[in-house]
């Protein structure tokens, strides 16, 4: 057998196109695999990039087998069968897979964390560790499968996760000390809460403002603990929507000038293998942060052009 010139398709991908041809929808597919509809359909079509051919038409609700993908299908269901007949291929419930994450702490915290029963539930197999990275790490720590990174410049072959923007949070009890706050010019008589990690000069440029860095107060090394001061009505912190979603549902912290915003750099996965535990986990954070980045813009648009903080 001539193995450099055969051009076998991976055994994810097979699974994936027999999965999708028998059930009808990429979806329904994903849920049977335990990987998201998107995964699915990626590796779906590199089999079909792979071998020249397409296999599903996708043009209808459902998908359908092309002529060249009935015949495809017939020629490797038998080698599949025989693979998943094999002892060591079968999967022992007693023993997981390990997964070793690291993230920055806020990250992990409001965006990982709030949902990771959703992972955990649908891998039960899989042993996973989530850690906590420092504000400016150089290098993951060791034994890591997977690292999320925050900030810039961005290396290539990342997977963008989250991309936001920054706008001015208040607590409601120190807007009532402090009375009407009406046009951003207000925020001179307020202190300015301030970290390297999301400094002021952006939004104050955004809105007009010819100021310098606040230069007054602690300064906080961690968008978490920034947030948490502002909670505390020590003053008004430039934060992302996204990473404070549970204090603006609950009415904790509330926008100032929502319409007026800065983009920031973005969370992103460093390059990662696509199987296994990794890919899986990947698959369904893209998931999880396309939904908070949707939520957050709709909050800000609903909000957009009024002045919530008076």
């Amino acid at each position: 057998m001539n193995i450099p010139r055969l051009r076998i398709p991976s055994l994810d991908g097979l699974l994936a196109f027999e999965a999708a041809a028998r059930y009808g929808t990429f979806e329904r597919a994903a849920e049977a695999l335990c990987v998201t509809g998107s995964a699915v359909a990626k590796r779906v079509a590199a089999v079909e990039q792979l071998l020249g051919v397409q296999l599903l038409d996708r043009s209808a609700k459902t998908l359908v087998l092309t002529e060249v993908g009935r015949e495809y299908l017939q020629q490797v269901s038998g080698p599949l069968r025989l693979l998943a007949t094999v002892p060591l291929h079968q999967l022992d419930d007693t023993r997981k897979q390990r997964l070793r994450v690291c993230a920055p702490p806020t990250f992990a915290r409001q965006i990982v964390a709030s949902k990771l029963h959703e992972f955990t539930d649908r891998y039960a197999s899989i042993d996973l560790e989530l850690v906590l990275s420092t504000p400016y790490p150089d290098s993951a720590p060791g034994d890591i499968d997977l690292w999320i990174r925050g900030g810039e410049p961005i290396e290539p072959g990342c997977t963008i996760l989250l991309r936001d923007c920054a706008t001015p949070l208040i607590a409601p009890s120190l807007l009532r000390a402090v009375g009407p706050l009406t046009q951003p010019a207000d925020l001179a008589r307020v202190p300015l809460l301030r970290t390297s990690l999301e400094p002021w000069t952006p939004w104050l440029l955004a809105a007009g403002l010819d100021w310098p860095e606040p230069q007054e107060g602690p300064k906080l090394m961690d968008l978490g603990l920034l947030l948490e001061a502002a909670v505390s009505g020590q003053g008004i912190a430039l934060g992302r929507p996204t990473l404070a979603s549970p204090w603006l549902a609950t009415g904790a912290l509330v926008p100032l000038f929502p319409g007026v915003t800065c983009p920031v750099p973005p969370y992103y996965l460093m390059p990662h293998t696509s199987q296994g535990p990794a890919g899986d986990f990947a698959d369904w954070l893209v998931g999880v942060c396309a939904r908070a980045s949707e939520e957050a813009a709709e909050y800000l648009s609903r909000l957009s052009g009024t002045n919530v903080a008076r």
